[in-house]
């Protein structure tokens, strides 16, 4: 007798541990397990679409953060446009204004320099008509006491001389 030709009893024997040990693995721990991988399988699903669920809303949280941040920046642009027009703005209106100051001290000066010329030209005229004067009456030997001719014959020349001036310029 060998392995191969087992005997009878030993071989009953066998089945039926055999089949003790199956039926108690299959009716008593096979449905506990099941069970437990059941659970597990509910876990692990329950889990996966948590998660899933968590990912999804992180994403549109992302979404909208991504958005806000696109906007803030857009606005950011905005804000330094306008902040750059407005600075554009601010030294025209400064440049205007000292434009206008220039030219207000310019026409200032001009007509001050005008009405200074005016004197200095009435001044150096009486001065050069009596220089003229005392000039003639040292020449004839005599004082000149006609004044009222000498004033004509002066203006007349002074005329001349402004009548060439006109005509140089």
């Amino acid at each position: 007798m060998g392995p191969l030709e087992p005997k009878v009893d030993q071989l009953i024997v066998a089945a039926l541990c055999f089949a003790a040990v199956f039926f108690t693995f299959a009716k008593l721990l096979l449905p506990r397990i099941n069970k437990a991988l059941e659970a597990r399988r509910d876990a692990i699903d329950g889990t996966r679409d948590e998660s899933e669920a968590i990912h999804a809303e992180a994403r549109q949280i992302h979404a909208a953060y991504q958005a806000e941040l696109s906007e803030a920046r857009h606005e950011a642009a905005r804000v330094r446009q306008a902040a750059v027009d407005e600075g554009h703005l601010l030294i025209q209106e400064v440049r205007a204004e000292g434009q206008r100051q220039r030219d207000e001290l310019v026409a200032s000066a001009t007509a001050q320099l005008e009405a200074d010329r005016i004197v200095a030209e009435a001044a150096l005229r009486e001065d050069v008509l009596r220089l003229a004067i005392d000039l003639a009456g040292r020449i004839l030997g005599e004082p000149i006491t006609d004044e009222r001719r000498a004033q004509e014959i002066a203006d007349a020349f002074f005329a001349e001389v402004d009548a060439a001036a006109s005509t140089n310029a």
